[in-house]
């Protein structure tokens, strides 16, 4: 017969905000379908065209500098009984969105490099 041992185990309680209606933006009574740091994020998710052509350069630490804040803001949110407000989530999310699609562009320019030097 198998002993049962119950654990008390500690887990991370995440609060999904994207349908909130006191974290989402509303356009003509309409609510988004997505939280406004998620708005932001998307947002800046169009930034990728002027990384892809070289328009735009960020180095590792500047692009990551640009997540950062979001993720400080989320995680002080979640852990210190802190509440942010929409302007703050939707510029910390646009930064999280343009510094994303820097990693990703310097993740693909790394990749072609090394394509190419295989190539050669």
């Amino acid at each position: 017969m198998p002993i049962l041992i119950a654990v008390k185990v500690k887990q991370l309680h995440f609060t999904f905000c994207h349908r909130r209606p006191d974290r989402s933006f509303f356009y003509k009574g309409k609510q988004f379908p997505v939280c406004a740091r998620c708005t932001g994020i998307h947002v800046g998710y169009l930034t990728f065209p002027f990384f892809l052509f070289g328009l735009f350069y960020l180095n590792i630490w500047w692009t990551l500098a640009l997540i950062a804040p979001t993720n400080i803001d989320g995680l002080t949110q979640a852990f210190c009984n802190r509440e942010s407000n929409n302007p703050l989530r939707f510029i910390t999310g646009v930064m999280a969105g343009v510094g994303t699609m820097s990693i990703v562009s310097l993740i693909g320019k790394g990749i072609a490099k090394q394509i190419l030097l295989l190539i050669n």
